[in-house]
C-alpha cells in the first residue's frame, strides 16, 4: 500500500512520536510505501504562538500541502497521529476532498480535554468530556497553564464539534487500548468507528538476564505520571531497595530532590531506547505509578520484551496489559501504602517474579511484535478504504477487529 503518515512532533520526545517512527519504519520493512509529513512544536517561538494559536483551529496551508503530497504520492490512505497545533484539523478536509480515507490514531484525549490528559489538580478530570464550549479548560487554564493556549485549544474543539468534524471526516480512528475506546465512547464517538491495536516493540530486543537487583522507572517526569507516590513509597522503603529512574521533564527538580534525600535512588536521565531496554532487562521490575487514565502503556511492552514483570494502577489501561499474579502487580494508587506492601511482596518471592517474567515475555512474543502489528494495521487501512465515512448513514460502519489487550 501507499500511506501518507502525518504527525506533529511534540517539544519534548513522547511516546506518541516513538510510535509514529516505528509503525513508519515498521510498514517500510513490510514492503509498503510511507510518505511522511512531519512539522515539529520546536516551530513555536514566542513570536509566532498567536498564529499557532490560530492554526490549531485550521491551517490553510496545509490543506494545500497536504492535497498536493495525495495527488504527488497517489496514496490509498492518510493515517493521522498528531496533527495540534500546526497541522490542525484542515487535513481530514484536504483528504475528504481528494476522495481518500483518513484514519487517526488517538495516542491521547486531545478531542475530549484541553490538555489531552483528563488530568487536572493532581487528579482524574472529566468537566469537558460531554461539553460543546469546553470553558473549564480555560478557567483553569488546563493546556500549558495559559489562558490564551487554552483558549486556542477549546476553540478548536468547540469549531470541529460543532461542525462535526470528528464524526464526518475520519473514517477510523485507532485506538491503543480498550480503555481509551471506551472513553471516546462514552464521549458520543462511534464505537464501530474506533479500532482497538496496541502499540508493539520491533526488533525483538530478546530478553534480559535481570541480575541488576533494581526498581525501575521509566517515563516522562510530570505530575500525572506518579513520581509523588512513587518517592513516598522508596522513603517507606529505604535503602535495602534500589530504585533507578530515566527520564526528563517538568517534575526534574522534585527527582534531583527525592535522590538527595534518599540515596539509594539513582536517577539517569534522558536515555536512548537501547539504553532503556538494556536497563529493563537487567532490573526485577517496572513500576509505573501514573495517576491519569493511560492510553496505553509502551514502557510495559518494553518490559515485557525483556522478560521483566510490571507493578502498575488497577483498572485502566495498564491493567489490560498486567494480569495481577501473572506478569506483574496492580496496586490502589490512592492508597500510598499499598505500593509499599506490593514491592515487598514481589521482590520477596525470586521464583515467583522469574515464572512472572516468562510469562510477560510470552504475552509480548504471542502479542506484540512488528510482525503481526503490521498485518493488523494493514487491515484496518483496508477497511478504512472500503467503509469510506457518509454523514448520516447509519449503517455505513462495518464491524472492525478489535483487540481487548488479550487476545
Amino acid at each position: 500500500m501507499t500511506i501518507l503518515a502525518v504527525h506533529n512532533s511534540y517539544k519534548e520526545r513522547g511516546g506518541e512520536d516513538i510510535v509514529y517512527e516505528r509503525e513508519c519504519r515498521l510498514l517500510e520493512e513490510g514492503g509498503h510505501v510511507v510518505h511522511r509529513f512531519q512539522l515539529d512544536n520546536n516551530l513555536i517561538t514566542p513570536a509566532r504562538l498567536v498564529c499557532a494559536g490560530f492554526s490549531a483551529i485550521w491551517a490553510h496551508g496545509i490543506y494545500r500541502r497536504i492535497g498536493e503530497l495525495i495527488r504527488e504520492t497517489n496514496c490509498e490512505v492518510v493515517h493521522c497521529h498528531n496533527t495540534f497545533p500546526l497541522i490542525s484539523p484542515s487535513v481530514y478536509y484536504s483528504a475528504r476532498a481528494a476522495g481518500v480515507p483518513v484514519v487517526q490514531t488517538l495516542h491521547n484525549y486531545r478531542l475530549l480535554c484541553s490538555n489531552g490528559l483528563l488530568f487536572r489538580e493532581g487528579k482524574v478530570c472529566e468537566s469537558c468530556i460531554n461539553t460543546a464550549l469546553p470553558l473549564r479548560g480555560v478557567v483553569h487554564r488546563c493546556y500549558r497553564q495559559g489562558y490564551f493556549s487554552s483558549a486556542s485549544v477549546a476553540a478548536m474543539l468547540s469549531v470541529h464539534r460543532w461542525v462535526r468534524t470528528w464524526t464526518k471526516m475520519v473514517d477510523l480512528y485507532i485506538a491503543p487500548s480498550k480503555f481509551c475506546r471506551d472513553k471516546y465512547v462514552q464521549a458520543g464517538f462511534e464505537a464501530k468507528r474506533i479500532a482497538v491495536k496496541p502499540a508493539f516493540v520491533h526488533p525483538d530486543p530478546g530478553p534480559g538476564d535481570h541480575r541488576g537487583k533494581y526498581c525501575l522507572f521509566v517515563g516522562r517526569l510530570s505530575e500525572e505520571k506518579g513520581l509523588n507516590v512513587l518517592f513516598d513509597a522508596w522513603r517507606s522503603l529505604g535503602p535495602s531497595v534500589r530504585l533507578k529512574v530515566v527520564g526528563d521533564g517538568p517534575f526534574a527538580p522534585l527527582v534531583a530532590e527525592a535522590v538527595r534525600e534518599m540515596p539509594w535512588i539513582e536517577w539517569l536521565g534522558h536515555r536512548s531506547s537501547s539504553e532503556v531496554l538494556h536497563l529493563m532487562g537487567e532490573a526485577s521490575v517496572l513500576i509505573a505509578p501514573s495517576l491519569w487514565y493511560e492510553t496505553f502503556g509502551l514502557v510495559i511492552l518494553e518490559a515485557f520484551a525483556k522478560g521483566t514483570p510490571a507493578i502498575v494502577p488497577q483498572g485502566g489501561a495498564l491493567a489490560e496489559l498486567v494480569e495481577h499474579g501473572r506478569n506483574g502487580y496492580h496496586f490502589d494508587v490512592s492508597d500510598r501504602s499499598e505500593l509499599v506492601k506490593t514491592v515487598v511482596t514481589a521482590l520477596g518471592d525470586c521464583r515467583n517474579m522469574q515464572e512472572m517474567g516468562r510469562n510477560a515475555r510470552k504475552r509480548f512474543v504471542e502479542q506484540y511484535t512488528g510482525a503481526a502489528n503490521t498485518q493488523f494495521l494493514v487491515e484496518l487501512y483496508r477497511r478504512a478504504i472500503r467503509q469510506r465515512a457518509v454523514p448520516n448513514v447509519s449503517d455505513l460502519d462495518r464491524v472492525v477487529p478489535q483487540h481487548d489487550g488479550r487476545n
